[in-house]
Protein backbone atom coordinates (compact mmCIF):
# COMPACT_ATOMS: atom_id res chain seq x y z
CA UNK A 1 0.00 0.00 0.00
CA UNK A 2 1.26 3.38 -0.56
CA UNK A 3 2.06 6.25 2.27
CA UNK A 4 -1.26 8.38 -0.03
CA UNK A 5 -3.37 5.39 0.92
CA UNK A 6 -2.72 5.68 4.65
CA UNK A 7 -3.66 9.13 4.65
CA UNK A 8 -7.12 8.20 3.15
CA UNK A 9 -7.51 5.50 5.70
CA UNK A 10 -7.16 7.99 8.19
CA UNK A 11 -9.44 10.54 6.57
CA UNK A 12 -11.91 8.05 6.43
CA UNK A 13 -11.18 7.39 9.82
CA UNK A 14 -11.69 10.65 11.58
CA UNK A 15 -14.55 11.73 9.28
CA UNK A 16 -16.83 8.29 10.38
CA UNK A 17 -15.56 8.92 14.15
CA UNK A 18 -17.50 11.97 13.74
CA UNK A 19 -20.53 10.94 12.36
CA UNK A 20 -21.22 8.13 14.76
CA UNK A 21 -19.80 10.35 17.65
CA UNK A 22 -22.46 12.88 16.34
CA UNK A 23 -25.26 10.45 15.61
CA UNK A 24 -25.49 9.29 19.57
CA UNK A 25 -24.69 12.88 20.56
CA UNK A 26 -27.67 13.44 18.40
CA UNK A 27 -29.99 11.24 20.04
CA UNK A 28 -29.10 12.53 23.27
CA UNK A 29 -30.51 16.42 22.45
CA UNK A 30 -33.25 14.56 21.08
CA UNK A 31 -33.75 13.28 24.70
CA UNK A 32 -33.07 16.58 26.57
CA UNK A 33 -35.75 17.84 24.18
CA UNK A 34 -38.18 15.31 25.28
CA UNK A 35 -38.46 13.86 21.74
CA UNK A 36 -40.36 11.26 20.86
CA UNK A 37 -38.52 7.84 20.74
CA UNK A 38 -39.92 6.97 17.33
CA UNK A 39 -37.21 10.21 15.91
CA UNK A 40 -34.06 8.25 16.98
CA UNK A 41 -34.26 5.82 14.12
CA UNK A 42 -35.54 8.98 11.74
CA UNK A 43 -32.25 10.94 12.67
CA UNK A 44 -30.41 8.13 10.50
CA UNK A 45 -33.01 8.23 7.73
CA UNK A 46 -32.61 12.17 7.15
CA UNK A 47 -28.66 11.64 7.28
CA UNK A 48 -29.27 8.88 4.35
CA UNK A 49 -31.57 10.57 1.99
CA UNK A 50 -29.17 12.53 0.58
CA UNK A 51 -27.77 9.48 -0.23
CA UNK A 52 -30.50 9.03 -2.30
CA UNK A 53 -31.45 12.41 -3.79
CA UNK A 54 -28.02 13.32 -5.19
CA UNK A 55 -27.22 9.85 -6.18
CA UNK A 56 -27.77 10.94 -9.94
CA UNK A 57 -25.44 14.05 -9.07
CA UNK A 58 -22.59 12.94 -6.69
CA UNK A 59 -21.19 10.63 -9.21
CA UNK A 60 -20.41 13.25 -11.72
CA UNK A 61 -18.89 15.49 -9.06
CA UNK A 62 -16.71 12.98 -7.56
CA UNK A 63 -14.87 12.30 -11.38
CA UNK A 64 -15.29 15.84 -12.13
CA UNK A 65 -12.28 17.17 -9.98
CA UNK A 66 -9.29 15.01 -7.96
CA UNK A 67 -10.95 13.22 -5.16
CA UNK A 68 -8.75 14.74 -2.37
CA UNK A 69 -10.10 17.92 -3.40
CA UNK A 70 -13.59 16.58 -3.55
CA UNK A 71 -13.44 15.09 -0.19
CA UNK A 72 -11.99 18.33 1.49
CA UNK A 73 -15.10 19.77 0.45
CA UNK A 74 -17.73 17.48 1.27
CA UNK A 75 -15.81 17.51 4.33
CA UNK A 76 -16.46 20.97 5.24
CA UNK A 77 -20.02 20.89 4.54
CA UNK A 78 -20.06 17.91 7.17
CA UNK A 79 -18.89 20.73 9.55
CA UNK A 80 -21.46 23.11 8.97
CA UNK A 81 -24.36 20.71 9.30
CA UNK A 82 -22.60 19.92 13.08
CA UNK A 83 -21.96 23.26 13.71
CA UNK A 84 -25.47 24.94 13.21
CA UNK A 85 -26.61 21.79 15.59
CA UNK A 86 -25.19 24.72 17.82
CA UNK A 87 -27.81 27.55 16.99
CA UNK A 88 -30.50 25.86 17.44
CA UNK A 89 -31.52 24.02 14.28
CA UNK A 90 -33.58 20.41 14.81
CA UNK A 91 -31.01 17.63 14.74
CA UNK A 92 -32.85 15.55 12.24
CA UNK A 93 -32.50 18.67 9.35
CA UNK A 94 -28.75 19.20 10.72
CA UNK A 95 -27.76 16.05 10.64
CA UNK A 96 -29.64 15.68 7.35
CA UNK A 97 -26.83 18.39 6.22
CA UNK A 98 -24.13 16.03 7.24
CA UNK A 99 -25.66 13.29 5.33
CA UNK A 100 -25.31 15.85 2.09
CA UNK A 101 -21.64 16.21 2.76
CA UNK A 102 -21.57 12.22 2.99
CA UNK A 103 -23.04 11.61 -0.03
CA UNK A 104 -20.74 13.50 -2.01
CA UNK A 105 -17.75 12.57 -0.40
CA UNK A 106 -18.20 8.38 -0.50
CA UNK A 107 -17.61 7.94 -4.00
CA UNK A 108 -14.50 10.14 -3.74
CA UNK A 109 -13.40 8.09 -0.78
CA UNK A 110 -13.70 4.85 -2.36
CA UNK A 111 -13.49 5.70 -5.89
CA UNK A 112 -9.60 7.37 -4.98
CA UNK A 113 -8.90 4.05 -4.03
CA UNK A 114 -9.80 2.17 -7.48
CA UNK A 115 -7.48 4.73 -8.83
CA UNK A 116 -4.56 4.56 -6.85
CA UNK A 117 -4.18 0.64 -6.55
CA UNK A 118 -4.26 -2.10 -8.56
CA UNK A 119 -6.71 -4.81 -9.22
CA UNK A 120 -5.22 -7.45 -6.92
CA UNK A 121 -5.00 -5.04 -3.84
CA UNK A 122 -8.90 -4.12 -4.00
CA UNK A 123 -10.17 -6.66 -1.54
CA UNK A 124 -7.23 -6.35 0.74
CA UNK A 125 -8.03 -2.14 0.55
CA UNK A 126 -11.30 -2.79 1.08
CA UNK A 127 -10.55 -4.78 4.20
CA UNK A 128 -8.44 -2.22 5.76
CA UNK A 129 -11.01 0.84 4.33
CA UNK A 130 -13.51 -1.37 6.26
CA UNK A 131 -11.36 -1.90 9.51
CA UNK A 132 -10.95 1.53 9.66
CA UNK A 133 -14.68 2.35 8.87
CA UNK A 134 -15.52 -0.60 11.48
CA UNK A 135 -12.64 0.97 14.31
CA UNK A 136 -14.29 4.44 13.58
CA UNK A 137 -17.77 3.19 14.12
CA UNK A 138 -16.38 1.36 17.41
CA UNK A 139 -14.52 4.08 18.88
CA UNK A 140 -17.24 6.94 17.50
CA UNK A 141 -20.53 5.47 19.14
CA UNK A 142 -17.94 5.36 22.43
CA UNK A 143 -17.29 8.72 22.33
CA UNK A 144 -20.82 9.82 21.55
CA UNK A 145 -21.53 7.86 24.40
CA UNK A 146 -18.91 9.29 26.77
CA UNK A 147 -19.18 12.94 25.65
CA UNK A 148 -22.66 13.27 25.86
CA UNK A 149 -22.82 11.42 29.13
CA UNK A 150 -23.74 13.83 32.50
CA UNK A 151 -20.49 12.06 34.38
CA UNK A 152 -18.14 13.88 31.03
CA UNK A 153 -20.29 17.12 31.59
CA UNK A 154 -19.73 17.12 34.95
CA UNK A 155 -15.79 16.85 35.00
CA UNK A 156 -15.63 19.37 32.71
CA UNK A 157 -17.41 22.06 33.70
CA UNK A 158 -15.35 21.03 37.39
CA UNK A 159 -12.01 22.25 35.26
CA UNK A 160 -13.66 24.50 32.89
CA UNK A 161 -16.56 26.58 34.82
CA UNK A 162 -16.96 28.65 31.18
CA UNK A 163 -18.39 25.94 29.84
CA UNK A 164 -22.73 26.82 29.85
CA UNK A 165 -23.75 24.17 27.51
CA UNK A 166 -25.84 21.24 28.27
CA UNK A 167 -24.26 17.51 27.56
CA UNK A 168 -25.06 17.28 24.54
CA UNK A 169 -24.12 20.51 23.03
CA UNK A 170 -20.96 20.16 24.78
CA UNK A 171 -20.75 16.73 23.33
CA UNK A 172 -21.35 18.14 19.49
CA UNK A 173 -18.61 20.92 19.79
CA UNK A 174 -16.12 18.24 20.54
CA UNK A 175 -17.33 16.50 17.67
CA UNK A 176 -16.81 19.55 15.01
CA UNK A 177 -13.40 19.47 16.01
CA UNK A 178 -13.00 16.11 14.92
CA UNK A 179 -14.35 16.62 11.55
CA UNK A 180 -12.03 19.50 11.22
CA UNK A 181 -9.39 16.83 12.26
CA UNK A 182 -10.67 14.88 9.23
CA UNK A 183 -10.26 18.33 6.86
CA UNK A 184 -6.81 18.74 7.38
CA UNK A 185 -6.41 15.16 6.24
CA UNK A 186 -8.33 15.55 3.53
CA UNK A 187 -6.26 18.94 2.95
CA UNK A 188 -3.20 16.75 2.40
CA UNK A 189 -4.45 14.19 0.34
CA UNK A 190 -2.46 13.63 -3.14
CA UNK A 191 -3.62 14.20 -6.54
CA UNK A 192 -3.56 10.74 -8.65
CA UNK A 193 -3.53 12.22 -12.02
CA UNK A 194 -6.55 10.38 -12.70
CA UNK A 195 -9.08 11.94 -14.91
CA UNK A 196 -12.41 11.47 -16.52
CA UNK A 197 -14.03 13.16 -19.43
CA UNK A 198 -16.40 16.04 -19.55
CA UNK A 199 -18.94 15.21 -17.17
CA UNK A 200 -22.72 16.50 -17.70
CA UNK A 201 -23.27 19.42 -15.61
CA UNK A 202 -27.59 19.68 -16.60
CA UNK A 203 -29.83 17.99 -14.16
CA UNK A 204 -32.04 16.19 -16.45
CA UNK A 205 -28.87 14.96 -18.24
CA UNK A 206 -27.58 13.75 -14.77
CA UNK A 207 -30.03 12.13 -14.07
CA UNK A 208 -30.21 10.01 -17.54
CA UNK A 209 -27.18 9.24 -17.10
CA UNK A 210 -27.30 7.93 -13.29
CA UNK A 211 -30.04 5.41 -14.71
CA UNK A 212 -28.05 4.38 -17.31
CA UNK A 213 -25.64 3.67 -15.00
CA UNK A 214 -28.21 1.92 -12.18
CA UNK A 215 -29.84 -0.31 -15.01
CA UNK A 216 -26.10 -1.46 -16.49
CA UNK A 217 -24.95 -2.98 -12.85
CA UNK A 218 -28.10 -4.26 -12.07
CA UNK A 219 -28.10 -6.04 -15.61
CA UNK A 220 -24.80 -7.59 -14.83
CA UNK A 221 -25.31 -11.00 -13.93
CA UNK A 222 -22.46 -11.31 -11.45
CA UNK A 223 -23.00 -6.95 -10.62
CA UNK A 224 -26.67 -7.43 -9.54
CA UNK A 225 -25.86 -10.41 -7.41
CA UNK A 226 -23.23 -8.76 -5.12
CA UNK A 227 -25.14 -4.84 -5.50
CA UNK A 228 -28.56 -7.23 -4.44
CA UNK A 229 -26.54 -8.32 -0.87
CA UNK A 230 -24.65 -5.34 -0.14
CA UNK A 231 -27.83 -3.75 -1.04
CA UNK A 232 -29.97 -5.79 1.88
CA UNK A 233 -26.40 -6.16 4.43
CA UNK A 234 -26.25 -2.06 4.83
CA UNK A 235 -29.80 -1.64 5.44
CA UNK A 236 -30.02 -4.50 7.91
CA UNK A 237 -27.13 -3.07 9.61
CA UNK A 238 -28.31 0.48 9.94
CA UNK A 239 -31.70 -0.74 11.94
CA UNK A 240 -29.58 -3.42 13.72
CA UNK A 241 -27.67 -0.01 15.46
CA UNK A 242 -30.61 1.16 16.98
CA UNK A 243 -32.42 -2.46 17.53
CA UNK A 244 -28.96 -3.28 19.68
CA UNK A 245 -29.29 -0.03 21.89
CA UNK A 246 -32.75 -0.67 22.58
CA UNK A 247 -32.24 -3.80 23.38
CA UNK A 248 -29.12 -2.95 25.52
CA UNK A 249 -31.56 -0.76 27.34
CA UNK A 250 -34.54 -2.91 27.91
CA UNK A 251 -33.36 -6.72 28.37
CA UNK A 252 -29.77 -5.64 30.03
CA UNK A 253 -30.69 -2.82 31.78
CA UNK A 254 -28.07 0.05 30.33
CA UNK A 255 -28.01 3.49 29.85
CA UNK A 256 -28.08 5.12 26.54
CA UNK A 257 -23.77 5.90 27.11
CA UNK A 258 -23.69 2.04 28.04
CA UNK A 259 -25.87 0.51 25.25
CA UNK A 260 -23.32 2.72 22.76
CA UNK A 261 -20.40 0.94 23.83
CA UNK A 262 -22.22 -2.60 23.42
CA UNK A 263 -22.43 -1.95 20.00
CA UNK A 264 -18.26 -1.33 20.10
CA UNK A 265 -18.28 -5.42 20.41
CA UNK A 266 -19.94 -5.73 17.20
CA UNK A 267 -17.13 -3.27 15.37
CA UNK A 268 -15.04 -5.36 16.61
CA UNK A 269 -16.18 -8.60 15.55
CA UNK A 270 -16.60 -6.90 12.18
CA UNK A 271 -12.79 -5.80 12.06
CA UNK A 272 -11.56 -8.86 12.68
CA UNK A 273 -14.15 -10.35 9.93
CA UNK A 274 -13.02 -7.97 7.44
CA UNK A 275 -9.25 -8.57 8.39
CA UNK A 276 -9.61 -12.05 7.28
CA UNK A 277 -11.38 -11.72 4.63
CA UNK A 278 -8.90 -9.08 3.45
CA UNK A 279 -6.29 -12.01 3.88
CA UNK A 280 -7.82 -15.10 3.13
CA UNK A 281 -10.63 -14.18 0.37
CA UNK A 282 -9.04 -13.52 -2.33
CA UNK A 283 -11.75 -11.61 -5.09
CA UNK A 284 -11.86 -14.41 -7.92
CA UNK A 285 -14.16 -16.43 -5.12
CA UNK A 286 -15.74 -13.80 -3.32
CA UNK A 287 -19.15 -15.49 -3.95
CA UNK A 288 -18.06 -18.57 -2.52
CA UNK A 289 -19.22 -16.71 0.70
CA UNK A 290 -22.99 -15.92 -0.59
CA UNK A 291 -24.50 -18.87 1.85
CA UNK A 292 -23.03 -17.56 5.29
CA UNK A 293 -25.99 -14.19 4.91
CA UNK A 294 -28.25 -16.94 5.76
CA UNK A 295 -26.73 -17.29 9.03
CA UNK A 296 -26.43 -13.44 10.02
CA UNK A 297 -30.44 -13.44 10.40
CA UNK A 298 -30.81 -17.01 12.32
CA UNK A 299 -27.73 -15.67 15.06
CA UNK A 300 -29.88 -12.85 15.57
CA UNK A 301 -32.64 -14.83 17.05
CA UNK A 302 -30.22 -15.18 20.35
CA UNK A 303 -31.50 -11.81 20.84
CA UNK A 304 -34.71 -12.94 22.58
CA UNK A 305 -33.13 -14.64 25.23
CA UNK A 306 -30.04 -13.04 26.26
CA UNK A 307 -29.76 -11.21 29.77
CA UNK A 308 -26.01 -11.64 30.42
CA UNK A 309 -23.61 -8.63 29.18
CA UNK A 310 -21.21 -11.39 29.74
CA UNK A 311 -22.85 -13.88 27.20
CA UNK A 312 -23.93 -10.77 25.21
CA UNK A 313 -20.29 -9.65 24.75
CA UNK A 314 -18.99 -12.57 22.69
CA UNK A 315 -22.09 -12.73 20.69
CA UNK A 316 -21.79 -9.25 19.07
CA UNK A 317 -18.44 -10.08 18.60
CA UNK A 318 -19.28 -13.42 16.96
CA UNK A 319 -22.28 -11.76 14.70
CA UNK A 320 -20.11 -8.58 13.73
CA UNK A 321 -17.22 -10.72 12.44
CA UNK A 322 -19.49 -13.05 10.27
CA UNK A 323 -21.35 -9.45 9.04
CA UNK A 324 -17.50 -8.39 8.02
CA UNK A 325 -16.21 -11.53 6.81
CA UNK A 326 -19.12 -11.82 4.57
CA UNK A 327 -19.68 -8.10 3.85
CA UNK A 328 -15.49 -7.53 2.37
CA UNK A 329 -15.64 -9.65 -0.65
CA UNK A 330 -19.36 -8.73 -1.64
CA UNK A 331 -18.11 -5.50 -1.94
CA UNK A 332 -14.80 -5.59 -3.21
CA UNK A 333 -16.68 -7.97 -6.00
CA UNK A 334 -19.19 -4.87 -7.01
CA UNK A 335 -16.48 -2.08 -6.63
CA UNK A 336 -14.61 -3.90 -9.33
CA UNK A 337 -17.11 -5.02 -10.96
CA UNK A 338 -18.55 -1.68 -11.63
CA UNK A 339 -15.30 -0.21 -12.04
CA UNK A 340 -15.19 -2.38 -15.06
CA UNK A 341 -18.43 -1.42 -16.47
CA UNK A 342 -18.57 1.99 -15.69
CA UNK A 343 -16.22 5.23 -14.15
CA UNK A 344 -14.87 5.04 -10.13
CA UNK A 345 -17.22 8.00 -8.96
CA UNK A 346 -20.35 7.02 -10.92
CA UNK A 347 -20.44 3.23 -9.89
CA UNK A 348 -19.70 4.18 -6.28
CA UNK A 349 -23.17 6.75 -6.32
CA UNK A 350 -25.07 3.59 -8.17
CA UNK A 351 -24.03 1.38 -5.00
CA UNK A 352 -24.81 4.11 -2.33
CA UNK A 353 -27.99 5.18 -3.82
CA UNK A 354 -29.18 1.32 -3.92
CA UNK A 355 -28.14 1.07 -0.33
CA UNK A 356 -28.96 4.17 1.24
CA UNK A 357 -32.71 3.20 0.14
CA UNK A 358 -32.47 -0.08 1.97
CA UNK A 359 -31.17 1.90 4.75
CA UNK A 360 -34.01 4.39 4.21
CA UNK A 361 -36.76 1.75 4.04
CA UNK A 362 -35.17 -0.35 6.72
CA UNK A 363 -35.05 2.60 9.43
CA UNK A 364 -38.45 3.88 8.15
CA UNK A 365 -40.42 0.58 8.98
CA UNK A 366 -38.02 0.32 12.34
CA UNK A 367 -39.61 4.09 13.14
CA UNK A 368 -42.96 3.13 11.97
CA UNK A 369 -43.19 -0.19 14.86
CA UNK A 370 -41.58 1.65 17.47
CA UNK A 371 -44.45 4.57 16.36
CA UNK A 372 -47.05 2.02 16.63
CA UNK A 373 -45.34 0.61 19.80
CA UNK A 374 -44.83 -2.84 19.01
CA UNK A 375 -42.31 -4.88 20.83
CA UNK A 376 -38.65 -5.39 20.73
CA UNK A 377 -38.58 -9.13 20.57
CA UNK A 378 -41.18 -9.06 17.70
CA UNK A 379 -39.62 -6.09 15.42
CA UNK A 380 -36.54 -8.65 15.90
CA UNK A 381 -38.28 -11.85 15.03
CA UNK A 382 -39.40 -9.52 12.10
CA UNK A 383 -36.05 -8.86 10.89
CA UNK A 384 -34.54 -12.04 11.58
CA UNK A 385 -37.27 -13.74 8.95
CA UNK A 386 -36.65 -10.56 6.58
CA UNK A 387 -32.85 -11.26 6.67
CA UNK A 388 -33.15 -14.98 6.61
CA UNK A 389 -35.66 -15.15 3.75
CA UNK A 390 -33.88 -12.89 1.72
CA UNK A 391 -30.43 -13.86 2.11
CA UNK A 392 -31.93 -17.21 0.85
CA UNK A 393 -33.42 -16.31 -2.62
CA UNK A 394 -30.05 -14.12 -3.38
CA UNK A 395 -28.22 -17.34 -2.64
CA UNK A 396 -30.64 -19.18 -5.54
CA UNK A 397 -30.40 -16.13 -7.94
CA UNK A 398 -26.74 -16.53 -7.64
CA UNK A 399 -27.14 -20.24 -8.47
CA UNK A 400 -29.40 -19.44 -11.09
CA UNK A 401 -27.29 -17.02 -12.78
CA UNK A 402 -24.29 -19.32 -13.09
CA UNK A 403 -26.32 -22.26 -14.31
CA UNK A 404 -27.84 -20.23 -17.45
CA UNK A 405 -25.73 -17.50 -17.79
CA UNK A 406 -22.17 -18.74 -16.86
CA UNK A 407 -21.69 -15.70 -14.49
CA UNK A 408 -18.47 -17.66 -13.45
CA UNK A 409 -17.17 -16.49 -16.77
CA UNK A 410 -17.50 -13.08 -15.09
CA UNK A 411 -15.64 -14.38 -12.52
CA UNK A 412 -13.01 -15.45 -14.14
CA UNK A 413 -12.94 -11.67 -15.86
CA UNK A 414 -12.22 -10.46 -12.40
CA UNK A 415 -9.29 -12.86 -11.98
CA UNK A 416 -7.72 -12.07 -14.57
CA UNK A 417 -7.87 -8.67 -13.92
CA UNK A 418 -6.70 -9.44 -10.66
CA UNK A 419 -3.33 -10.83 -12.97
CA UNK A 420 -2.63 -8.02 -14.68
Amino acid sequence: MTPAFYIILAAQFFSSLADNALLIASIALLREMLADQSQEPLLKAFFTVSYVVLAPFVGAFADSRPKGNVMLITNSIKVAGCAIMLFGVHPMLAYAVVGLGAAAYSPAKYGIITELLPAEKLVAANGWMEAATVLSIIFGTALGGFLSSHFTHTWLVAHIPSITLSPAFTAITIICGVYGLAAYLNFLIPDTGTRYGKQAHRPIALIKDFWHCNRTLWSDKLGQISLAITTLLWGVAAVMQFIILDWAQADLGKTLEEASAMQAFVGVGSTIGAILAARFVAMRRATSVIPLGMFLGITLVSLLWIRSVWIAFPLMIGIGALAGFFLVPMNAMLQHRGYVLLSAGHSIAVQNFNENLSILLMLSIYAGLKYFHVPLHTSILFFVFLITTLMYLFYRWYVYNRTHYDADKLIEEVAHHEHI
